[in-house]
């Protein structure tokens, strides 16, 4: 892929294609949409006075024209954003997205984009451009030996205005990370479970750390055995795959962060999750592959954050399992101790991501974290609840909370906070041991396995993001593939870099 950047006359880019971003309710006897009329020679007029096109978020006009002069493009693609006052810096992501899905079909192989944002500077409005152009060529089609998708867009270029060198180039650079590394836990999470069992997701960690120069380390049952992770391993135990705990580390040349403040970003990584001994239905069950999402999604973040370099430590741990129904599984009434010492009454063995999750995190602490942040496909609960337009998000510190959602605004990705508190606590209050791992049938199911893990997070400050309605998306969208989405990568990205 090649990116760059001009400022100067738009049409004159040199590209085989032209994508401009359109508002709601403009006029095309005005600005930019007049001077692309008269170099379409009065062929962008018609489109809005038949009501073609209006400018809506997403909205496609393809026109073909015959170039002249310096002029070298010969068809204009209008894409809607909307009203003026609702579009964002971070919406320039999906116009892109849009504009190299659209135009890939018909075998363009360049294009340039006049994205037309408010972005604060150049390289931030480059950096979502190619970042959108990157994630949106992703498929599924990995393993297909017919039917694949060959076609592909090369060339971006992003035009705008007073573009430093120097800004443009950084541009390029973290878009090529962030995107990259969204397609990385995009294709891991898309990975079919006889392939990445638990020590091929390690594997691929160590390869991310020898790429970037994280430091890598994967615990093995032995080891967390010795550690007390009796929790971890309840889930592990049931199947052939052993467990790992991934760990990857980036520690910054030179800290600019608080001393003795780190960051630690914790993911289920259930490569396949049958339920266990309370076996999940058969229909449906081949979705569980997507069940590790949340380590990929950690991942995935750590590889950018060591090509982006921020200037603060992070920690990224994974818990790696595989949930299969076995003679050696656990059954529902086993009792087993954690890691920091709780014991825990074991009443459904598809309620394993917590139950990973519990040692994880509680390891992470250990690590020394001061802050952490998990996350998980964990409940179908909040599916229920929200959708896949938001995150659910819960926490023991209000400030961090407020944080991580205020970062999602900025980046195009919605989260929607749900109550913790001693009364749901209470729910997971066990007859036998200290907690158990579910709470009352059919009530605040996300909110129990928040509670739950909570247990394991001593004086840190946490919070839990249950992608399980986010992380994957069940048909194609102008911007992308079915598929996994790579949710919160750029949330977790922006809360890193606010720490600097």
């Amino acid at each position: 892929m090649k990116f760059q950047a001009i400022t100067g006359n738009f049409a004159e880019a040199g590209a085989d294609a032209l994508a401009v971003a359109v508002f709601k309710g403009e006029k095309p006897t005005e600005g930019i949409l007049q001077k692309l009329d008269k170099i379409t020679g009065g062929l962008v007029a018609p489109v809005f006075k038949a009501d073609e096109f209006k400018g809506d978020v997403g909205e496609t006009a393809l026109i073909r024209f015959a170039p002249k002069g310096k002029v070298t493009a010969s068809r204009l693609l209008l894409v809607g954003v909307g009203k003026k006052d609702d579009y964002k810096p971070h919406m320039v992501s999906s116009v892109s997205g849009t504009a190299t899905r659209f135009l890939r079909k018909r075998n363009i192989k360049g294009f340039a984009l006049l994205a037309r944002s408010s972005a604060a500077n150049a390289v931030e409005e480059v950096q979502h451009a190619v970042q959108g152009f990157i994630t949106s060529q992703y498929e599924l089609d990995k393993y297909k030996t017919r039917d694949k998708n060959k076609k592909a867009v090369k060339t971006l270029v992003v035009c705008v205005d007073g573009a430093e060198p120097a800004d443009v180039k950084l541009g390029i650079a973290r878009g090529r990370a962030i995107g990259e590394s969204m397609n990385f836990t995009r294709d891991l999470s898309n990975e079919p479970p006889n392939i990445l069992t638990p020590t091929e997701m390690a594997n691929r960690a160590k390869a991310i750390a020898d790429e970037t120069g994280l430091k890598f380390e994967a615990l093995n049952e032995a080891k967390m055995a010795e550690l007390g992770m009796g929790s971890l391993l309840s889930v592990s135990i049931g199947s052939e795959q052993p467990a790992k705990l991934i760990v990857l580390k980036y520690t910054p040349e030179n800290s600019t962060g608080k001393k003795g403040e780190l960051l630690a970003l914790v993911g289920k990584g259930v490569t396949f999750d049958t339920g266990g001994i309370s076996l999940k239905p058969g229909e449906g069950m081949d979705a569980m592959k997507y069940d590790m999402t949340g380590g990929g999604t950690v991942m995935g973040t750590m590889r950018a954050i060591a090509l982006l370099k921020p200037s603060v430590p992070v920690i990224g741990i994974i818990a790696a399992v595989e949930n299969m129904p076995d003679g050696k599984a656990s059954r529902p009434s086993d009792v087993v101790t954690a890691s920091n010492g709780k014991t825990i009454e074991i009443l459904n063995t598809d309620a394993e991501g917590r139950l990973i999750l519990a040692d994880a995190v509680a390891y992470a602490e250990k690590q020394g974290a001061t802050r952490i942040v998990d996350m998980a496909t964990l409940t179908g609960a909040v599916i229920i609840a929200l959708g896949d337009v938001n995150t659910g998000i819960m926490g023991n510190d209000q400030a961090l909370v407020d944080e991580i959602i205020a970062c999602g605004k900025e980046v195009g990705e919605g989260y929607w906070q749900l109550p913790l508190g001693v009364e749901y606590s209470k729910m997971i209050k066990s007859d036998i041991a200290d907690i158990k791992n579910i709470g009352p049938r059919g009530k605040a199911g996300t909110i129990m396995g928040a509670v739950f893990i909570q247990e394991f997070v001593d004086k840190a400050k946490w919070a839990h993001l249950d992608i399980a309605g986010t992380a994957w998306c069940d048909s194609v969208k102008g911007h992308q593939a079915k598929g996994p989405t790579g949710v919160a990568i750029r949330t977790l990205l922006q809360l890193v870099e606010k720490s600097q």
